[in-house]
């Protein structure tokens, strides 16, 4: 398995930045695809970005598009989720996910459903 720890987030005024951090433990070596998903209050879940760990296929929710920026550190086991002009649309809590190679099923990426494991969640809250 793969435990995942995501840190970065905050209170920040609209305009502004964040970097979100997710640092995976454990079976790392058997990593397929990591994701950052969000939720608001009484809202479901929504994907926001996602990327191979091999190759280099970014995925982009429509609304981050432009904005946010996904990547990888494969040394570290690390992924980013690098958020600028922020909004306060884009407040909720922010969660990491991982799809380990051997997963059935196709490689849906906007699915959450197709991630083995998830991170507890960050808290990214814009003010306006």
């Amino acid at each position: 398995q793969v435990q995942l720890v995501e840190s970065g987030g905050g209170l920040v005024q609209a305009g502004g930045s964040l970097r979100l951090s997710c640092a995976a433990s454990g079976r790392t070596f058997s990593i397929y695809a990591m994701a950052w998903f969000r939720q608001a209050p009484g809202k479901e879940r929504e994907f926001v970005a996602a990327i191979n760990w091999t190759g280099y296929s970014t995925y982009y929710a429509i609304p981050v598009k432009g904005r946010f920026t996904i990547s990888r550190d494969n040394a570290k086991n690390t992924v980013y989720l690098q958020m600028n002009s922020l909004k306060p649309e884009d407040t909720a809590v922010y969660y990491c996910a991982v799809r380990l190679r051997a997963y059935s099923g196709s490689y849906d990426y906007a699915t959450p459903i197709v991630y083995n494991h998830w991170g507890q969640g960050t808290q990214v809250t814009v003010s306006a």
